[in-house]
């Protein structure tokens, strides 16, 4: 029975990479490729793969909100992150929102077929380069636990933060959401409110802080 694969990624190179790599293995199927979180969440339960292959950070929504997204469709999906990112802040939340793996982009081939076939057993891969970060972050919780903020915030706030951290426009975020202008300031407010952060620069750089976006941003 072929691997059902599902490639998400906002860089077309490195879409048609991966397809052209992995299309070489006998027993996997590229069911699909889509450049952004929201276009895989909309094709999920029409092509239904066994494993998507997600970028951390994209545009408008990210790896690790599209990865909840994902398995609350679907949770017998396996989501595997590809990431050029090794900050801890990706690792962990990917983790927690429900990856399976994490490798970094310049790894070899060999080593995403491994995470693939790892994953595809029902367990979980983590490249060892970045093992380290998941092994220093466990005892730091265990000596000192904390809750982010985040946390508290619910999906859609999840979403309109990072894209008002990413500098869209009230009215921009409404168009891009399909929401109204009202409902997208009400959400704002409740974020300001529960992160207790006043301008968007604070939201900024608590975005890229928790990781939602990328320093480059």
């Amino acid at each position: 029975m072929s691997m059902r694969v599902l490639i998400v990624d906002d860089h077309k190179i490195m879409r048609e990479g991966l397809h052209s790599l992995l299309e070489k293995q006998p027993d996997i199927e590229i069911v699909a490729e889509a450049e952004s979180a929201q276009k895989a969440l909309k094709m999920i339960e029409e092509v239904m793969p066994n494993l998507v292959i997600i970028d951390v950070v994209m545009p408008s929504l990210n790896g690790i909100e599209a990865t909840r997204r994902i398995l609350a469709k679907v949770p017998t999906i396996k989501v595997i992150a590809l990431s050029m990112y090794s900050d801890k802040r990706f690792v962990m939340e990917m983790l927690r929102a429900g990856a399976s793996g994490y490798l970094l982009k310049d790894c070899a081939f060999e080593e995403l077929d491994e995470a693939i076939r790892t994953v595809m057993q029902d367990r979980t891969y983590i490249t060892p380069r970045i093992v380290d970060i998941i092994v220093k972050d466990y005892f730091s919780q265990v000596e000192k636990p904390t809750s982010s903020a985040l946390s508290a915030l619910t999906s859609r706030q999840y979403e309109v933060l990072q894209l008002l951290a990413e500098g869209k426009t009230t009215r921009e975020i409404a168009g891009q959401m399909s929401l109204s202008v009202k409902t997208i300031e009400s959400h704002r407010q409740q974020i300001i409110n529960k992160l207790n952060i006043k301008s968007i620069a604070g939201l900024t750089k608590y975005a890229i802080r928790e990781g939602l976006i990328s320093p480059d941003v």
